[in-house]
């Protein structure tokens, strides 16, 4: 039976871990540090190849800036049962999409983020995803600059 893609929000301070961070990493992260047991509970429920949102929270910036692919289930990072996720990038944003764009979009009123902001990650439902997306114009890896550029060959 085959799996149903799932998607989430992960949240970081672009002064703790950016999305350049990630970059610079070889692309991948042990997603850690989450304290919240309800953001736990989310990180505990992510399958291999689930798609996460990179996004910049804090005063100066908050955006979606990437997409990042979880390539090791949650696993046990200490004594204290405190654990993590592993995530690789996949491609960073055609363009950023603000939390005041987000909050504008009607299309996307019900999103999680906007009942629960305190949240560090949250899942995300497939329409918001996909409007997300369309505001960013998509992302680098997502096979949209294939079929564009295709034409002009």
């Amino acid at each position: 039976m085959a799996k149903t893609m799932r998607y989430w929000l992960l949240k970081t301070e672009p002064s703790e871990w950016s999305w350049s961070d990630q970059e610079a990493n070889g692309g991948i992260s042990k997603w850690d540090g989450v304290k919240n047991k309800q953001a736990q509970k989310h990180l505990k429920s992510m399958t291999l190849n689930d798609l996460c949102f990179f996004y910049h929270s804090g005063t100066k910036a908050r955006c979606v800036v990437g997409v990042v692919e979880v390539s090791r289930e949650w696993y046990s990072d200490d004594d204290n049962g405190e654990g993590a996720v592993d995530v690789r990038a996949v491609g960073e944003m055609r363009k950023c999409v603000d939390l005041k764009e987000m909050k504008g979009d009607k299309g996307i009123k019900d999103f999680v983020l906007f009942r629960q902001p305190r949240l560090s990650v949250v899942p995300v439902e497939e329409n918001v995803w996909e409007r997300i997306c369309e505001l960013g114009g998509g992302f680098c890896g997502d096979g949209k600059e294939d079929r564009e550029s295709g034409d002009e060959s």
